[in-house]
């Protein structure tokens, strides 16, 4: 219900109200009318209701109004239902004109969709029916071939059975050979029975002959033929040593060249450069006045306290430690460099910093005994020889280190030794302190084999140590197999190429010399010095030197590189003669 609608309905209400109010008063008025009691109240309730008659018809007046507007907003509601009325029914009528255009559209989908489902059936049918008959043919195909392999089976089955007929025939015929030649076997068994005494007892009538010819027993003609056996054996026995011998001295060098090979081959080791003089880089030139000192006074108690020389020159930025004993130099060379990071450096400061050098030296040398020793696999060592194996660690020889020369030299020996099925653990001890007397060298006087031999005995090695110690450099003649192993492991190791250094001119010259001796021969046309110099291949022009004339070449060649030249090792001389015969295959 809109709003006029109930503006009307209060209205209405109202105007009800006012007429029953002014029927009741009117009811009173006549009552009072007829009783004759007309005084003041009356005319007060008169005025009072003449007032609320006015109010009352001026409310109706209102109300009134508010009923003529009710009116006409409901006449303008009306008229806006019409409208919305006539708007319904039109979109009833558009509904209805959609839904019947749905429905014909849906028809015609549907009938399009029948169509198109009917088709789909058909390529279906016809789709199913040629699978299925291509699965007819090929279960017809895999029938045949079953069928044929099934013939087959059945073939070989009867070829099968009529080959085991035959086996069975052969094997019955070969049981009746072999019960022939049973009976024959023992028909021939008691023959040969037969024939045996018989034998034996013209043996024995024949032995008996012979001893009555020869006028000997059989024990007497049995030991003669023996002795004139062993005579024999002997003599062929002393042919077979000799060619032996000959045979053994013709391959001991090539088998003992082998086995140095693969000792060498086996073994890398590193190189290092001999110096008796250690350098320290410095963080600036100023430092090298703090090092002097005032009145050089640093540098006395330095060379006082680790008795090495500090040579300070113009070299930028770096200084000089000189001293031959490598630990002593080792512990200058970290006392100063500690000095230097320290930036305090005063007497009392210096006999500090050389204590801790020192005991970090001693460390360094002992850590380095120690893997010595486990890589060489000797444990059982007194600590004093474990103690100067270390102090090698810093000396070298040649520009070789001797710590890494003994180890080298320990696996070269236990190498060979197990070539020729010798003591390897021995042997490798041998080799392994073969140079221990180094150590002391700068301390006592005398060859390092006879000092190391000293030491040796000094701290409970073996006889068989002792003396491959002292005749590794044939100051005592080696009598053992382990002294003959030491001397060749030692020099394997000093003397691979790469081993121990020289001086660059010196190695020049060497190989210019060495080409210029092959080079003067007749007959060369190039020379070439490899490997170092340890070879040298001649190619020389074939027309003028025959292959005759190429060995003859090769041992001058050789015999005056021997003459006039000092190397280390060997050097191998190769002469290359080549030929070359070209022709046209027109």
């Amino acid at each position: 219900m809109t709003a006029p609608y109930w503006v009307l309905v209060m209205a209405i209400a109202v105007l009800a109200a006012l007429v029953v109010f002014g029927l009741v008063i009117g009811a009173r008025v006549v009552r009072q009318l007829q009783h004759g009691r007309v005084d003041e109240q009356f005319l007060e309730a008169k005025d009072q209701h003449e007032q609320s008659l006015a109010a009352l018809r001026t409310a109706a007046d209102e109300a009134s109004t508010a009923v003529d507007d009710a009116k006409a907003k409901a006449a303008s509601v009306r008229a806006e239902a019409a409208a919305a009325k006539a708007e319904a029914n039109a979109a009833r009528a558009e509904a209805r004109r959609v839904l019947e255009a749905a429905h014909a559209e849906a028809d015609t989908i549907l009938d399009h969709a029948h169509r198109q489902a009917e088709s789909d059936a058909e390529q279906v049918r016809v789709a199913a029916r040629r699978s299925g008959e291509r699965e007819v043919a090929l279960l017809n195909a895999t029938a045949k071939e079953q069928a044929a392999e099934v013939e087959r089976r059945a073939a070989r089955i009867d070829e099968r059975e009529r080959l085991h007929a035959d086996e069975v025939e052969r094997l019955t015929e070969r049981e009746r050979r072999l019960a022939a030649m049973d009976t024959d076997l023992t028909g021939r068994e008691a023959a040969l029975t037969r024939r045996e005494a018989a034998l034996a007892t013209a043996e024995e009538e024949h032995r008996r002959e012979l001893e009555r010819i020869a006028g000997l027993t059989a024990e007497a003609a049995r030991a003669e033929l023996v002795d004139s056996i062993e005579g024999q054996a002997k003599r062929e026995a002393a042919l077979l040593i000799r060619d032996i011998e000959n045979d053994a001295r013709s391959t001991a060098e090539t088998r003992a060249r082998h086995i140095v090979v693969d000792a060498i081959q086996r073994v890398a080791s590193e190189q290092t450069a001999e110096s008796v003089v250690s350098v320290l880089h410095l963080p600036s030139d100023e430092m090298k006045g703090r090092i002097i000192g005032r009145e050089g006074r640093n540098i006395r108690a330095f060379e006082s306290t680790t008795g090495v020389n500090l040579i300070i020159d113009d070299t930028p930025e770096a200084v000089l430690l000189s001293c031959f004993d490598p630990v002593r130099r080792e512990v200058g060379r970290l006392t100063l460099e500690k000095l230097v990071l320290d930036g305090r450096i005063h007497p009392h400061r210096i006999e500090e910093v050389f204590e801790s050098a020192k005991s970090e030296v001693e460390r360094l040398c002992d850590r380095a005994a120690e893997e010595a020793l486990v890589d060489v696999g000797i444990t059982d060592i007194h600590p004093e020889l474990a103690t100067l194996l270390g102090r090698l660690r810093y000396r070298t020889s040649y520009g070789q280190n001797v710590l890494k020369h003994l180890v080298e030299t320990a696996h070269i020996a236990g190498i060979m030794a197990a070539e020729l099925r010798l003591d390897v653990p021995t042997i490798k001890r041998c080799a392994f302190l073969h140079d221990i007397g180094k150590a002391l060298t700068h301390e006592v006087e005398g060859s390092h084999a006879l000092i190391g031999a000293d030491l040796a005995r000094k701290y409970g090695e073996s006889e068989d140590v002792v003396h491959a110690i002292e005749a590794h450099h044939n100051e005592v003649a080696p009598q053992t197999m382990e002294a003959v192993l030491t001397q060749a492991s030692d020099a394997c190791s000093g003397g691979r190429p790469g081993a121990r250094r020289e001086s660059l001119e010196a190695y020049v010259k060497r190989l210019e010399r060495i080409e210029e001796i092959a080079a003067g021969k007749l007959g060369v046309d190039k020379v070439f010095a490899m490997q170092a110099g340890r070879e040298i291949r001649v190619m020389v022009r074939p027309e003028e030197i025959d292959d005759i004339g190429a060995a003859v070449l090769a041992r001058d060649v050789a015999k005056q590189i021997e003459e006039e030249l000092t190397y280390p090792g060997q050097i191998r001389v190769t002469v290359v003669r080549e030929s070359r015969v070209t022709e046209l295959a027109r």
